[in-house]
């Protein structure tokens, strides 16, 4: 991620305290990582499989589209919405009957998600994160809220199931220090700075 000047940094700070004051309401989407929540593997990253008792079947592999790995001695397996200890748990039993020792370790080598930030924000665009993001941290990669954005209302989309879920937050108090639920972006997300009712 590209850094920002401090100077852009102080402007955004400014124009997030000015936003105004609307109450946004709240309803989770559907498998929304929050701060207390391990972040979940997708298609896209690159997992590392090493296996302590069989070195041979070490390997890092892409998760395809469809959520999936082609694993040795077992086949396909299912690696998409699950955190890397589920998954390596999941594995150590697949592999209980074909590996003496069946001790598989799963760490994250890569995790990118796209991102589609707009609306009153400085910068529109498409961003790439490295993951965890969390949408506060993508809207000030886009800037941060313009002039005209209320960053206490912004909707985060996201298609689950091929079902389009909008969520709205009130991210106000990330500015003023509060403890507050932390929303990861995934990727495919849109993030949308809606406008400020003066």
């Amino acid at each position: 991620m590209k850094p920002f000047s401090i100077i852009g940094s102080a402007a955004c700070v400014l124009v997030l305290f000015c936003s105004g004051c609307e109450t946004a309401s709240y309803a989770p989407l559907p498998e929304q990582p929050t701060a207390t929540t391990t972040v979940r593997l997708s298609p896209g990253d690159v997992i590392k499989l090493v296996f302590p008792g069989t070195k041979e079947l070490d390997q890092s592999q892409k998760i395809r589209a469809d959520g999936k790995v082609s694993l040795p001695l077992v086949g396909e397996v299912s690696a998409s919405g699950k955190t890397l200890s589920e998954f390596q748990s999941e594995l150590a039993g697949l592999y209980k009957g074909q590996l003496r020792n069946n001790a598989v370790l799963v760490t994250l080598e890569t995790g990118t998600a796209t991102v589609f930030v707009s609306g009153f924000v400085t910068k529109p665009g498409k961003f790439t994160f490295d993951r965890p993001t969390t949408v506060f941290q993508a809207i000030m990669e886009a800037g941060g809220a313009s002039e005209y954005g209320n960053i206490g209302k912004v909707h985060l989309v996201r298609t689950v199931s091929g079902e389009q879920h909008t969520q709205v937050l009130n991210l106000k108090s990330a500015m003023t220090g509060q403890t507050t639920k932390v929303n990861y972006v995934k990727d495919g997300d849109v993030v949308y700075v809606t406008q400020r009712i003066f």
